[in-house]
């Protein structure tokens, strides 16, 4: 028996080791692709700043500054995050600002993955769509050494906390991936229904508007602009409308009834992606109704625009704080 309780043991530390060197390796890859795309920025607003700027933007170029610099610090703080899930430092930085990081990160990112996928299908099925405007503060049409260098930079963040972030929060904070959802809600008090409601019915509001759209509805958009509306742009509201319906099923399967033998890892990973998606996304979005930067007319209506973000903001921070709610009382319990 003893022997059996060293191999055990044994093994046991030679796994943590493997996820501790595959974090390690993720976190550093992570950091070291988003760092091209940061080169990419800085390069872009240095530029303009010298007087070079691109001819098409040259009406907006205060908005067009604003925003790319906004970008510039998020992938500075993306570089950070990706270097503190791979170094010892990093399991030493407050909880608040890992979470708060790793949450939007993963949000922006992550939840762009399936997006990307189909899309790369489309591409090799022959069937291509324009790239849709307001994705991202950058030029039309880029040269393709940029355009190469934003996409390993992206692609290659969003793999590499893909796997850093579940393994650096599943080694910090154990209890909130481990054991099944029906031991983590008899540790709960049962939840206030009106928070519990409100919440569901953001995220279903937001998951029923976008799946309209995806499917070629045209209320709410913009008559000036619907020929804008190709087949990327309604891909990006069927993926969209995806994280929607997840993060409100994380939701139902933390906190309301069956599913008692689901492992908690999957929900919370789950829950940890969609409303984080449900907020970043949405409140980059919203900042391009605020700022426009091209001559274009915006997808959709302003004041339809605003009432879909900041639901969607809304439904993201409320899942996010469920899921917090829930680890903290496992941990207590």
């Amino acid at each position: 028996m003893s022997d059996k309780r060293i191999d055990t043991a044994a093994a046991r530390t030679a796994s943590q080791g493997r996820q501790v060197r595959v974090r390690r390796t993720a976190g550093f890859a992570a950091a070291a692709t988003m760092s091209l795309y940061l080169a990419v920025k800085v390069t872009w607003v240095l530029g303009t700043l010298a007087g070079a700027a691109p001819q098409e933007l040259e009406s907006h170029l205060p908005e067009w500054i604003t925003l790319n610099t906004v970008t510039i610090a998020m992938a500075a703080l993306g570089v950070t995050l990706g270097l503190a899930l791979a170094q010892p430092w990093g399991m030493r930085v407050p909880a608040s600002l890992v979470i708060l990081f790793a949450w939007t990160a993963s949000g922006f990112l992550v939840s762009m993955l399936p997006y990307t996928t189909l899309s790369a299908l489309l591409d090799a099925a022959g069937i291509r769509a324009e790239v849709p405007s307001g994705t991202d503060a950058g030029e039309p049409v880029l040269p393709q050494w940029e355009t190469s260098l934003i996409s390993v930079g992206f692609a290659g963040m969003a793999l590499g906390l893909l796997v850093a972030v579940p393994l650096y929060m599943r080694e910090r904070w154990p209890h909130a991936f481990t054991g099944t959802t029906g031991d983590l809600r008899r540790a709960m008090r049962p939840p206030r229904v009106l928070p519990v409601a409100a919440l569901a019915a953001a995220a279903g509001v937001s998951a029923v508007l976008w799946t309209y759209w995806a499917a070629g509805g045209t209320a709410g958009l913009n008559p000036d602009a619907r020929e804008l509306w190709n087949l990327d742009v309604r891909l990006l509201m069927a993926t969209s409308a995806m994280w929607a319906v997840l993060g409100g099923w994380s939701a139902w399967a933390l906190s309301g009834p069956g599913l008692a033998r689901l492992p908690r890892w999957m929900p919370v990973t789950v829950g940890f992606i969609a409303s984080g998606s449900l907020f970043s996304w949405n409140a980059w979005r919203i900042l391009w109704v605020i700022f426009p930067v091209t001559g274009q007319a915006p997808l959709k209506t302003p004041a339809i625009a605003v009432a879909e973000h900041l639901v969607a903001m809304a439904a993201g921070v409320s899942i996010l704080a469920l899921l917090l709610r829930a680890c903290t009382r496992r941990s207590e319990g």
